[in-house]
């Protein structure tokens, strides 16, 4: 089995999420994701790692992994390639699913559980406005998603203070503002719903420690990047600082990042998103390193439903899963109009993936929207320091659908 094409397709309609396809030569086309600027994450897909994967077993999905981030590591990883990279890992799992019939939890040493329990993070499409929901009525939100069986939620309460002062400083009154919708769904509903927040990587130490404290009365589920992930023992003192555990951070790339707030136990619950740390090949080292320490993880989602997928199957797996991040705005919204099957939620949990690989794939109509941009590499070279060993060989087009010939697409 041979990699013979390398594909990337994104729609402009959800201009932030890029799908990688990639074929084989026994006709698998295994299916990755990655979120956040998918022209950057298209650009490194076909002028550096494409080419390097023509030709290559799947199979060899760890040798693979290791080169394309040693490869990246010659200009710097965490961007857009690391990006890349975890969508190409995604998608080599799934082809591997697929030439073996097994889904890839199974690959990955097998079940420790069937479903696990969801947390509902707040966003809007269609008939699903929560956020505008919530804002209007806070109490009926979280009632709303009690009524579905969802037992936990992530918010963003106090989002809206940082920009003034650059998160640099919060005053009581902006506090008493910002919990007011908190103070009322705790008196309404006590304890039959779980709440986390969010601060969005904003707030200074000084203003995050004044935050956390005046939420510790309400019993928080966690406190979530409240500061930005790049000083661990700065999140170590504010761990210190605070009654609710520090979960830390989709923002950490591979386990090198993830290692020292593991270690030192500033990460007291650890929050990989697998369609940018490294895919599901690096999300499990994270969980096994974490389960080392005896610290749990939840995996991060807020974006396209491969990642939803690839999550499942870690979350099936690692016995070390806490709970799992999903947007019912998005799963209930708009997921259907490109994947099939799509998740299964059921009574607040999510249900385990069946089928080889993935589970899911995406809908032929995708590739006839009038949307779509989709870009492939079909030739493979190899790249070295100084460049590819034969830098004249054309690599990949472009195309859209619908377009002549001859014509820009």
């Amino acid at each position: 089995m041979q990699i013979t094409k390398v594909e990337t397709v994104y729609v402009d309609e959800f201009w932030q999420m890029c799908w990688v396809r990639i074929h084989t030569d026994s006709g698998e086309i295994g299916l990755g994701e990655t979120w956040y600027l998918p022209k950057s994450v298209a650009a490194v897909v076909h002028e550096l790692f494409g080419p390097t994967l023509i030709g290559r077993d799947p199979m060899d999905r760890e040798g693979i992994w290791d080169e394309l981030f040693k490869l990246a590591g010659i200009f710097t990883y965490s961007g857009a390639e690391l990006r890349a990279l975890s969508a190409i890992d995604i998608a080599l799992w799934d082809i591997v699913g697929q030439a073996l019939d097994q889904p890839i939890y199974n690959l990955l040493g097998g079940k420790t559980r069937d479903k696990i329990r969801i947390y509902n993070t707040i966003g809007s499409y269609g008939e699903y406005q929560d956020n505008e929901f919530e804002q209007k009525d806070p109490v009926g939100f979280l009632q709303s998603l009690i009524d579905e069986g969802i037992t936990a939620v992530k918010a963003y309460y106090m989002a809206p203070y940082a920009a003034e002062s650059g998160g640099n400083f919060v005053s009581a009154k902006q506090i008493k503002e910002g919990l007011a919708p908190l103070a009322k769904q705790r008196k309404a509903l006590g304890d039959q719903i779980e709440i986390a927040h969010d601060g969005g990587g904003q707030w200074a130490l000084a203003p995050a420690i004044r935050i956390t404290q005046a939420m510790d009365e309400y019993d928080m589920l966690w406190q979530e990047e409240i500061i930005h992930p790049v000083n661990a023992e700065t999140h170590l003192k504010l761990a210190q600082e605070t009654k609710a555990p520090i979960c830390a951070a989709e923002r950490l790339m591979t386990r090198f990042e993830f290692r020292e707030y593991i270690e030192n136990g500033s990460a007291e619950i650890v929050m990989p998103d697998l369609i940018w740390t490294g895919g599901i090949t690096e999300t499990k080292k994270i969980a096994t390193m974490a389960d080392t320490y005896q610290t749990p993880i939840a995996p991060h989602d807020w974006t396209g439903p491969i990642n939803v997928f690839a999550c499942a199957h870690i979350s099936m797996n690692a016995p070390n899963v806490m709970i799992q991040e999903t947007n019912r705005a998005y799963y209930k919204g708009w997921y259907d109009k490109f994947i099939e099957p799509n998740i299964v939620i059921k009574d607040g949990y999510l249900l385990a993936p069946e089928g080889p690989g993935l589970g899911t794939r995406l809908k032929d109509d995708v590739f006839n929207r009038s949307d779509v941009n989709i870009q492939e590499t079909t030739e493979g070279y190899k790249w070295e320091a100084t460049g590819f060993k034969d830098p004249g060989q054309k690599v990949s087009h472009f195309f859209a659908p619908n377009v002549p010939d001859g014509q820009d697409g």
